[in-house]
């Protein structure tokens, strides 16, 4: 099974899901964004874009990652990771579909407020002009797409901690 968890940047996908997967037995954490870095490390380099989500290779790379590595370990991947792009999601979950994969959607949700505020506020990374560049585009994909796609865990007042459970919670049901 892979749990996936969407939402932007600052909503606390990467915190959540490392306190998830100690939630779930026999999980993982997969952090898709690697394969995009990986995609990048090619020299010389593909073709400009200023997301690596936007070059085709990676969404198929991500399913047949995910195939591999559930295949080889069993258990239940936990995978941090923005989608956007309606299309985009369509191809990684039919993608895993295509193999039987089940897929738990989450997003994490939190308003633009909140949002702008944890960016700005972040003590690991600092505020990051790319970050805040997809709190817009990500309110017009929960009004349009996203969260009809997904179960929706709005972190506006809940903590990293409190939000990890409900989605263990509903993941074990």
């Amino acid at each position: 099974m892979i749990v996936w968890l969407n939402g932007t940047h600052g909503a606390g996908k990467t915190t959540t899901s490392a306190l998830v997967q100690q939630l779930l037995p026999d999980s993982r954490v997969f952090d898709a964004e690697k394969v995009g870095e990986t995609l990048m490390d090619i020299t010389p380099g593909l073709p400009e874009t200023d997301n690596f989500q936007h070059w085709p290779p990676w969404r198929p790379l991500v399913v047949e990652t995910a195939r591999r590595v559930l295949e080889y370990a069993g258990g239940t991947l936990v995978v941090p990771m923005t989608v956007l792009v309606e299309p985009y999601w369509r191809e990684i979950s039919a993608g895993l579909a295509q193999y039987a994969i089940p897929v738990r959607h989450f997003v994490l949700h939190a308003d633009q407020e909140t949002l702008r505020a944890r960016i700005q506020n972040d003590t690991v990374l600092g505020p990051s002009p790319f970050r805040f560049r997809y709190v817009e585009p990500y309110a017009e994909a929960a009004r349009t797409w996203l969260h009809a796609e997904a179960e929706v865990i709005d972190t506006t007042h809940l903590t990293p901690a409190q939000a990890a459970l409900r989605i263990a919670e509903a993941v074990k049901g």
